[in-house]
């Protein structure tokens, strides 16, 4: 039976978020979004979460749509990232979600996932990582030529008031376009899911919000604090080998900072991992969690 998600608003580290849940078990699944996504990004993995016995809580970031947004650069720094991640997982604690917590990041949202476990801000039992390196090996690749082309957006993003200029343009064009535009399988995002997006994007102050994640972290943006040099959480990385934004080579070497560490490539699909390849992706978590091996990816012809 498919389980229903709905919208709650949860108070953490002083923030209103809002937060799509599914599901009501002790376990505890928090579903961090990259940019420029938010909650609707989980709408594929919070039903099946919820059907294994958590309670999957996917929220809007700080800034990003329903939730709130602070103003001015320095709000966007990591350090205040993390402690919204800690106070989303405590406030699940106060409503009696005391059970394991798996933490499951995309793009940012696995970059502040990195950050969290490796500084053991809050007690993790499982890490899930979609298409963004562990950060020694992401800095590594920020010295290489090739890496750095593919990151030139984040450069561009240094600039007052120009991007969210071009990137609100023609209805949040721009933004539409980097979804349908990287995807593979263009089908997985038809006009209705990008509406959601562009909407977000146009809400006042949101695009400002969004790329100042970009501004307050430019010298050091997926670093925090010092993390130990080997993780001991256990770590599934999903992998979508089409990224447009993050090269394939930047997951080399992630097995020796990892004890317990499994990786699953998808050939043929974009960044956009766990929506343009959600079935794929299900299956993979499903069995990583139940402690068997994950599927390997055979996309249809």
């Amino acid at each position: 039976m498919s389980q229903a998600i709905s919208t709650i608003k949860v108070t953490a580290n002083g923030l209103a978020f809002a937060v799509d849940t599914a599901g009501n078990g002790a376990k505890l699944a928090l579903c961090l979004h990259g940019f420029p996504e938010c909650k609707f990004s989980w709408r594929y993995q919070l039903p099946m979460l919820a059907a294994l016995g958590y309670t999957a809580w996917a929220p809007d970031l700080r800034g990003y749509g329903e939730s709130a947004r602070p103003d001015g650069v320095a709000a966007y720094r990591i350090s205040a990232l993390l402690r919204d991640v800690a106070g989303l997982i405590d406030a699940a604690r106060a409503r009696g979600i005391d059970g394991e917590v798996l933490l499951i990041g995309h793009d940012w949202g696995g970059a502040l996932g990195w950050l969290f476990v490796l500084n053991a801000v809050r007690p993790v039992d499982r890490f899930i990582v979609m298409n963004l390196p562990h950060p020694d090996l992401f800095a590594r690749g920020l010295r290489t030529t090739r890496q750095l082309r593919r990151s030139w957006y984040i450069f561009w993003f240094q600039l007052p008031w120009l991007p969210e200029r071009v990137l609100s343009a023609n209805n949040a064009a721009w933004v539409a376009r980097a979804f349908r535009g990287m995807a593979v399988d263009k089908s997985r995002f038809p006009d209705d899911v990008l509406a959601v997006y562009r909407a977000n994007a146009l809400i006042p102050g949101g695009l400002t919000a969004m790329i100042n994640w970009y501004r307050a972290n430019f010298r050091n943006p997926f670093r925090s604090l010092a993390p130990a040099k080997r993780l001991t959480v256990p770590t599934l990385m999903l992998w979508g080998e089409r990224d447009a934004a993050l090269g394939k080579e930047l997951t080399i070497g992630t097995e020796a900072l990892v004890d317990d560490f499994t990786i699953r490539y998808l050939p043929g699909v974009s960044h956009w991992v766990q929506q343009e390849a959600p079935e794929a992706v299900n299956a993979m978590i499903t069995a990583w969690l139940a402690g068997e091996p994950p599927p390997f990816y055979n996309k249809s012809p």
